[in-house]
């Protein structure tokens, strides 16, 4: 079964092809999303990786705070986005 890594910290000019890079040193690396500014179309510094989940567990313990490209990552299970108010 799938499982989604939430990836913060990233730096700015990070793509998703060096994060799948990073990743697939653990496992098969199934999909990178980075996460982008809706306005501006800039990177917001943290996206998603979706690994196995014992290639997940692998990478979550080796990449926690430690560096990639000048920052330390905060690497970490992804948790289900909160339900909002509705915007009147």
């Amino acid at each position: 079964m799938a499982k989604s890594i939430y990836v913060g910290n990233l730096p700015w000019a990070a793509t998703e092809d060096e994060v799948r890079s990073l990743f697939s040193t653990y496992g098969t690396v199934l999909s990178v999303k980075l996460v982008t500014d809706r306005e501006t179309g800039r990177a917001r510094g943290f996206g998603f990786v979706e690994m196995d989940d014992a290639a997940a567990a692998a990478a979550i313990e080796a990449l926690d705070n430690t560096p990639f490209g000048g920052r330390n990552l905060r690497v970490n299970e992804a948790q289900p986005k909160a339900p909002r108010p509705p915007r009147y």
